[in-house]
């Protein structure tokens, strides 16, 4: 007996691998409850009836700008994002830019089953090794800046801040933004003496827990 629709997960596969898309779809469509289809950020913006939306993250803005559309014409609907084992950034990244949860590419198909019906129940699904640095940096960061006043930071180093949190590098940052990989050094480490953090990493979980990439009011 197949199962009542209302049960039914339906999963939007966002990936222009179609090799990998194959392998997403035969690890999730072998359960019954869950639906798969290949998609597009477009697509996905045009249906209403998509529960969790797995991306396939890349380095830069494309990405960003990709959950970005989808958190403003969807915000109801769930994003898993998958890309390579230990690399903090991208979960850090992934997360700033509204993600639920971040599978690696090596993950177990039971795993990646389990993460798709965490996260479409409304928990947050991460890797235990990086949920416990991010818990780590982020009680460091909160110590660091008790005292602190409020940051203030131009919009300028905003933008530059954006960039940092996608992974973007410092040559990334300037040709994004149309000025010298020398003003973006002198931006950051600008924002590092603010914030008080010794590192990009410790930054990006700030300007994650903090809303910094948000315009201040």
């Amino acid at each position: 007996m197949k199962p009542s629709r209302r049960h039914t997960i339906s999963v939007a596969v966002v990936e222009s691998d179609p090799v990998r898309y194959v392998g997403l779809r035969a690890i999730l469509s072998s359960e019954r409850d869950i639906q798969v289809r290949s998609a597009t950020v477009a697509s996905v913006v045009q249906s209403q009836n998509d529960h969790v939306i797995v991306l396939a993250v890349d380095r830069g803005t494309v990405f960003l700008n990709a959950m970005a559309t989808l958190k403003t014409r969807q915000p109801g609907v769930r994003i898993i994002v998958t890309g390579p084992e230990n690399r903090d950034e991208d979960v850090l990244r992934a997360i700033a830019a509204g993600a639920k949860g971040y599978v690696s590419e090596e993950a177990s198909p039971a795993e990646f089953k389990k993460a798709v019906r965490e996260v479409h129940a409304g928990s947050v699904w991460l890797p235990r090794r990086v949920l416990a640095t991010f818990i780590e940096r982020s009680t460091y960061i909160a110590r660091v800046s008790h005292s602190r006043k409020e940051t203030i930071i131009s919009s300028r180093e905003r933008q530059v801040l954006r960039l940092l949190v996608a992974g973007c590098s410092n040559r990334e940052i300037a040709k994004e933004l149309g000025i010298i990989e020398r003003t973006v050094k002198a931006h950051v480490a600008q924002l590092l003496r603010k914030i008080g953090v010794p590192n990009r990493i410790a930054l990006s979980v700030h300007a994650v827990t903090h809303s910094l990439l948000e315009p201040q009011q």
